[in-house]
């Protein structure tokens, strides 16, 4: 992946307006979701199961809850950013929370949060959002084979 300041001068057109601005906003939005829903629920993954630092730390009294908290309130400050959709942020915020509150039952709420990938389902949606509103960034609509002209094409009003 590519840094932010790289990214920018992708953008750096000195016509660029408001919108060029809210893209840019939104693709760090996308890639910090990405990397967060790896960190949280996919480091190590065995088919459509995996686990992260929010499954093993669960198994941390408190240091769970933090680390969960964190990485939640991170996606939903990069979801604001983006200007997703209160729907969106919903759902997100429905997510994170019931990945949150079981790790406050011991065991079998650490075991749960251990298997629910709240973080995985919350970037999910937020990436959705942007995708729908922006398209894929650049560096991601590339390694996905898309051609370059239709990447930032927006649905109709």
């Amino acid at each position: 992946m590519t840094d932010d300041l790289s990214m920018a001068s992708a953008y750096a057109d000195p016509q660029a307006g408001p919108l060029d601005d809210q893209r840019f906003k939104a693709h760090r939005a996308w890639r910090a979701a990405e990397t967060i829903k790896r960190l949280s629920d996919r480091l190590i993954g065995v088919g459509p199961l995996g686990i992260g630092l929010d499954g093993v730390l669960a198994w941390v009294p408190g240091v769970g809850l933090a680390y969960g908290l964190g990485a939640g309130g991170l996606l939903l400050f990069h979801a604001v950013q983006a200007k997703a959709t209160p729907s969106t942020l919903g759902r997100m915020t429905a997510y994170l929370a019931a990945d949150n509150l079981s790790d406050t039952v011991p065991v079998l709420g650490w075991a749960v949060d251990t298997l629910f990938p709240g973080h995985l389902m919350a970037a999910k949606a937020l990436q959705k959002d942007i995708e729908a509103r922006h398209g894929l960034p650049e560096e991601v609509a590339l390694e996905r084979g898309q051609k370059k002209r239709g990447l930032f094409r927006r649905k109709p009003a």
